[in-house]
């Protein structure tokens, strides 16, 4: 069996995590048996063990974390790019962000506030420039339109009418 690691707390149901670092988690009630806990990890072995494989994989795969050096330049490039083209798509689009922030943000590359504000990862600049535009005119859609109903579709198709090809740059 598969060595674990155990976090109890006041929850009801029991849970397996593998995380990024390949370690086994098991989440479990405050008052559940060990031989509870021992026997649904055994009777999960096959998918710790598949899932284990497989971040095993990413890992090997997936490129070192960037430096602080780096991670610095793409800020700056950011900021000596983004600005430029917020102004550009906000004026055609006829629509004015309240703010613009720089983030080092690794699971989305753009949001916009309620009030407006839009925020944007440094990871972008990695990202060929229509993606980046693409990026940029989808927040600036969400100032009029704050879900993505078909009305925010229909708006983002209006100015970029490939963006289902740029999105796909994105990956």
């Amino acid at each position: 069996m598969e060595t674990y690691e155990l976090i109890r707390s006041r929850r009801r149901t029991l849970a397996l995590e593998i995380t990024k670092d390949c370690r086994v988690l098991v989440r479990a009630p405050l008052r559940l048996s060990q031989a509870k806990i021992d026997a649904f990890v055994a009777s999960h072995e096959y998918w710790i063990q598949t899932h284990l494989e497989q971040q095993r994989q990413r890992a090997v795969s997936a490129p070192p974390p960037p430096t602080p050096e780096e991670i610095a330049a793409l800020k700056a490039k950011a900021q000596a790019i983004l600005p430029g083209k917020v102004a550009y798509w906000s004026a055609k689009m006829s629509v004015r962000p309240t703010g613009l922030k720089i983030t080092t943000a690794r699971k989305r590359y753009g949001s916009c506030s309620g009030k407006n504000s839009l925020c944007f990862s440094c990871f972008l600049m990695n990202s060929p420039e229509a993606a980046i535009d693409l990026v940029v005119v989808h927040e600036l859609c969400h100032i009029r339109e704050k879900n993505h109903g078909p009305r925010f579709y229909a708006l983002l198709e209006q100015y970029l009418p490939d963006y289902k090809e740029r999105k796909k740059l994105l990956k």
